[in-house]
């Protein structure tokens, strides 16, 4: 008996050990990209907005228990008390699978709840620490939290979104369309259903191997290898390829860089096929990561407002 507790502390010592000392990569963040951007488009600003007087937010909540640290994340959500709760908006940063952290997201979340919305930030696992599908199962974890918590922050569990920005919007639509896939099922309270029932892909690709596709060293680090290394991996964290008649409408917000559309136009036939709805939203001479920024920040939110309420308030 004492024999097998001290193998279970060494395994734990040793799985503690190997992701303990992982290196974030903070090659990503709001000010990185401003530098960057701002060379090309002098006009923009960062994005800042004032937590409203209506509004609550509570900042780094534990939802995930990896046993060598914790996932958090950030609810901002209306003081009023609304009978039967109010809509939900998941939120993910990008930062190619590697970097970016869920801070980002706040000036968004701001907007959503002062506009009758909770709005969830969530952190998950990068491809530093652990590849796919890690990702995706601490998101998927985290919309059961959030359903386990309605109560606690009236929310509405039947009416849950889920947004992303670049590699964030890549997740986004991959995890709306899997709701239930039993290979992504892991982790806590799995009596509680990850379904979501819409989706914001803002700049996320939709195939990581297509004709319009340019993924390659940040996207094989976080999917465990290449395509000629990993094709079947490649394949079955592409979206497009896991449209089905339970997918969600989707709303596609993009820049001006086709990079970022692969395999959009694809995946919106496939939908039109199953009469699921969409929209497509592209803003002119927009940078890659415009939605972080003045004069788009706005105009992102408002497409983004638009669709939800058609989506969870016309229903």
């Amino acid at each position: 008996m004492r024999y097998k507790i001290l193998l279970l502390i060494l395994l734990f010592v040793d799985v503690f050990q190997a992701h303990s000392q992982f290196k974030r990569d903070t090659s990503f963040t709001t000010y990185s990209a401003f530098t960057k951007e701002k060379k090309h488009y002098p006009e923009i600003e960062i994005a800042k907005l004032p937590l409203a007087k209506n509004t609550l937010e509570k900042l780094n909540i534990p939802y995930k228990n990896l046993g060598y640290r914790k996932l958090n994340l950030d609810i901002t959500y209306p003081k009023k008390e609304k009978k039967g709760g109010y809509p939900v908006v998941i939120l993910l940063f990008g930062g190619g699978w590697k970097s970016g952290d869920k801070s980002m997201c706040n000036p968004q979340a701001r907007f959503l709840a002062d506009n009758g919305y909770v709005a969830v930030s969530v952190e998950y696992r990068l491809s530093p620490e652990s590849k796919y599908p890690a990702a995706v199962l601490d998101v998927k974890e985290a919309i059961r939290w959030v359903r386990l918590h309605a109560k606690e922050y009236n929310i509405d569990p039947y009416h849950i979104a889920v947004l992303g920005r670049s590699a964030g919007g890549q997740l986004a639509a991959l995890i709306g369309s899997t709701g239930g896939d039993k290979k992504y099922q892991s982790g806590q309270n799995l009596f509680l259903s990850d379904d979501v029932q819409a989706v914001v892909d803002i700049d996320g690709i939709l195939a990581f191997h297509h004709p319009e596709s340019l993924e390659g060293e940040a996207a094989s680090e976080w999917l465990g290898g290449t395509y000629q290394e990993k094709p079947a991996v490649w394949d079955q964290a592409s979206a497009l390829n896991n449209v089905s008649s339970q997918t969600p409408p989707i709303l596609f917000i993009n820049s001006s860089n086709p990079r970022f559309h692969a395999g959009r136009d694809d995946m919106i036939k496939k939908l039109n096929e199953l009469n699921i709805y969409s929209e497509v939203h592209e803003i002119p001479n927009t940078p890659h990561p415009f939605w972080l920024f003045n004069p788009w920040f706005n105009e992102t939110n408002n497409f983004t407002l638009k669709f939800l309420d058609k989506v969870f308030k016309e229903d």
